[in-house]
């Protein structure tokens, strides 16, 4: 039986332009590099983390791990 690992998808859905140079470069840790661009990162306390710090120019869904 194997556990299957929580994981978001996040999509970038507002322009990143004005807004502060960290919240820029934490979009761009999670991977996200244009508007409508997707991503599947880990549900980790660090993730939640960057993912409220720009919680206004994100989308998030809770998806299981295809690949557990």
């Amino acid at each position: 039986m194997s556990e299957q690992k929580k994981m978001l998808r996040v999509t970038l859905r507002r322009s990143l332009i004005g807004y502060e140079q960290s919240q820029r470069a934490t979009v761009r840790s999670l991977g996200l590099r244009r508007i409508n661009h997707e991503v599947t990162v880990p549900d980790t306390p660090q993730v939640r983390g960057m993912l409220f710090k720009v919680r206004h120019l994100v989308e998030v869904e809770e998806v299981a791990d295809e690949t557990a």
